[in-house]
């Protein structure tokens, strides 16, 4: 049965649908208009409703309706659609018809719709928001955002992880059996992933999106969804989701002028389009924002995410990206205002930018002028490094700086160091890859590259696949190269990786402190020739010491002054056998002299970790 008018008035108040503010709406305040928009199922019956300012008419058809035209009325300033259909229920699919002013009709999917039919179809799924009752209340209760806590993320991409034979996806059920007991062995305690709202095309990763509240449908459901996340919670695991307010797909089927007018978009195609070629959303327009805003809510309030990395905000904050264009300040509002709300409703949440310009105060609070993330990107770090470590060892003492500059301005911001999935393909090489020299010599510089951004301030993040070394580029159609661990030198830098991550995780000198100038300290960054480098970080509870030698040469009798009558404890040598190095030197504490100096004889491409006892 379908209701009408004066029908849907009465029955919306015996099934208590949620009204929406409706000013707030339009004004870019409203955060929970999936609430109200999208297809809601309730006492048996789904409720359709949609926003198209320009239509001139709307219809809905589906599996409800033996796909014929089910007409939908005008509500509130008629602006809005509406109409409920008892006949229509959880796992059916649904299309809408926009007629348009010009006279044209196109087939639509729902913009608020909460599940999509697997590409290459776009219908809409209606799904059962309240079926899943999630049981994570204890993690949900001593979440935090790790602000003086480690915070080790494993970024994934959900489709290639693992993958079943004949190259189909795993369900997310079944990456959740596959993935938990990975993480928690390897010793991570986030995983960040990547897109999964709902887009058409595999090789965008999922950051050309065309249903921005439906998770894809290549791993099942939002039921699965939901419980994919409630069992990392359950074992420890935090969950960040990849979010992006910047852009979308321009299949016609989706946002792209839905009601006939750029709706979502610019008008211009100067600004409306980006550089990957999709539509830029409008963000001066309060109908825009609240669609933004109330998915990004949605996420975390329906999904239990743990928070969002959000992507290309560097053309939020400038027209295009591009600095010599100007601030975009109508976005530059948005993301504040969108912030704050977030972090005033969740303030457990980690929100995280990927941005590499030098705008100022983006990990400040609102209230302090900021843009109001958690973390941001340590985009420059992430580029240094990896310069450097391409530089033949010949060329590292003039290149010496590379890894002292990013201290320089480091307390400007609160960073997260990023080797990420961007860094792996296109041509770019794998991070092993990166290293300089042949297949051998890569492994212990890769090793002594990690203890020092993992010894370096600063959150971390890693793509899947760096922690085995893997050597082929990532491909969103095939799995992670676990094979390679068959292979001796892979197999052990594995287990160095293990063995540093766990040393992250619960040695505090290494994250307590990570954001105050009395965590870390400069021991020596004056070694240009020799390529040596040495810091201390420092906690309430510890202090290590960290010494580098990035030259391929044996740099004997370096001499070091820690303070009199302190030992040091060996806590980790990249080059120890066992990670696969050539050190099979068994000293594993040294006393300082009656100056208050250690010598220490560093292995080529090493790097050890001590910690101070007093």
């Amino acid at each position: 049965m379908v209701y009408h008018k004066e029908e849907i008035n009465t029955r919306s108040k015996i099934r208590k649908v949620m009204a929406m503010d409706y000013y707030g709406f339009y004004t870019g305040k409203e955060f929970e208009a999936y609430k109200y928009l999208g297809a809601h199922f309730s006492d048996g019956a789904t409720t359709f409703r949609v926003f198209a300012p320009q239509a001139t008419k709307i219809t809905v058809m589906g599996d409800f309706n033996n796909w014929h035209e089910t007409e939908l009325n005008r509500v509130y300033n008629g602006q809005f659609w509406e109409v409920i259909i008892d006949e229509a229920s959880p796992g059916m699919v649904y299309k809408y018809k926009i007629y348009k002013c010009d006279g044209t009709v196109t087939e639509h999917c729902d913009p608020y719709g909460f599940g999509m039919e697997l590409r290459p179809a776009w219908g809409s799924v209606i799904r059962d928001m309240n079926s899943y009752k999630f049981k994570d209340r204890k993690w949900m209760k001593n979440r935090s955002d790790c602000k003086d806590k480690p915070l080790n993320i494993y970024e994934m991409h959900m489709g290639s992880f693992r993958r079943r034979a004949g190259e189909e996806w795993y369900s997310y059920e079944k990456v959740s059996e596959l993935l938990i007991p990975y993480l928690k062995e390897n010793n991570y305690n986030y995983i960040e992933v990547m897109p999964i709202s709902e887009h058409p095309c595999d090789e965008s990763w999922g950051y050309q999106n065309t249903g921005f509240f439906a998770p894809t449908s290549r791993y099942g459901t939002a039921e699965q969804l939901k419980e994919f996340v409630d069992n990392c919670h359950r074992n420890g695991v935090g969950v960040i989701l990849d979010f992006v307010p910047v852009h979308f797909a321009v299949d016609d089927y989706a946002l792209a002028k839905f009601d006939g007018t750029c709706l979502y978009e610019y008008p211009h195609n100067s600004v409306g389009v980006s550089e990957w070629g999709s539509c830029n959303f409008i963000h001066s327009r309060g109908e825009v924002r609240s669609f933004l805003q109330s998915a990004a809510n949605y996420w975390i309030s329906e999904y239990h995410f743990d928070g969002l990395r959000m992507d290309a905000i560097s053309r939020i904050i400038y027209w295009q990206g591009e600095e010599n264009r100007g601030v975009n300040w109508q976005a530059v509002d948005f993301i504040k205002c969108m912030n704050a709300w977030l972090k005033e409703k969740y303030p457990s949440i980690i929100l995280a930018a990927e941005d590499s310009t030098n705008f100022e105060k983006v990990t400040y609070s609102v209230a302090d002028g900021g843009l109001g993330f958690d973390y941001k990107w340590d985009m420059g770090w992430m580029n240094d490094t990896l310069a450097y470590f391409k530089t033949a060892p010949e060329y590292r003492s003039e290149n010496y700086h590379k890894l002292t500059f990013s201290m320089m301005y480091y307390y400007n911001e609160n960073y997260l160091l990023p080797l990420s999935h961007d860094e792996v393909v296109h041509g770019k090489a794998t991070i092993i890859q990166k290293m300089n020299g042949e297949y051998e010599e890569k492994f212990p510089q890769a090793r002594a590259m990690y203890m020092y951004m993992y010894a370096h301030p600063g959150k971390k993040l890693n793509f899947m696949g760096n922690e085995i070394a893997q050597f082929r580029e990532w491909d969103e159609k095939r799995e992670q190269d676990w094979d390679i661990l068959e292979y001796p030198l892979h197999d052990a830098f594995h287990n160095y990786m293990k063995e540093l991550n766990e040393i992250y995780l619960n040695h505090s000198a290494l994250s307590e402190n990570d954001f105050e100038e009395q965590g870390f300290n400069w021991i020596d960054c004056h070694q240009e020739e020799r390529c040596i480098y040495a810091f201390e970080r420092i906690s309430e509870d510890e202090k290590l010491i960290m010494v580098f030698n990035f030259s391929n040469q044996m740099q004997n009798g370096y001499k070091m002054n820690i303070g009199k009558n302190i030992k040091m404890e060996l806590i980790l040598n990249s080059e120890d056998e066992k990670f696969g190095g050539k050190d099979n030197r068994d000293i594993k504490e040294i006393s300082a002299d009656i100056d208050g100096n250690v010598i220490l004889d560093m292995m080529p491409y090493s790097a050890v970790m001590y910690k101070i006892n007093i």
